[in-house]
């Protein structure tokens, strides 16, 4: 039997602050315009991402504008 979307993204993710907040990060730039990285008819910018993310294609990484925390005094 084929499982569905989030039953898939649970199997994957299962807890990982890694993978979720990859997913979510992606999700975001796709909703913003960003290209999807794979040739695919699907428009739902959650299972883009999480296709992408199947296929290794994307990783997260910092920030740039996050900056680095306060020092502490």
């Amino acid at each position: 039997m084929d499982l569905t979307l989030p039953q898939r993204l649970q199997q994957s993710v299962q807890g990982s602050f890694h993978k979720t907040a990859l997913l979510q990060k992606r999700v975001r730039e796709l909703i913003r315009g960003a290209a999807p990285l794979i040739e695919t008819r699907e428009t739902n910018p959650i299972q883009i991402a999480f296709l992408e993310m199947e296929r290794g294609l994307i990783e997260l990484i910092p920030d740039e504008d996050a900056g680095n925390p306060p020092a502490e005094l």
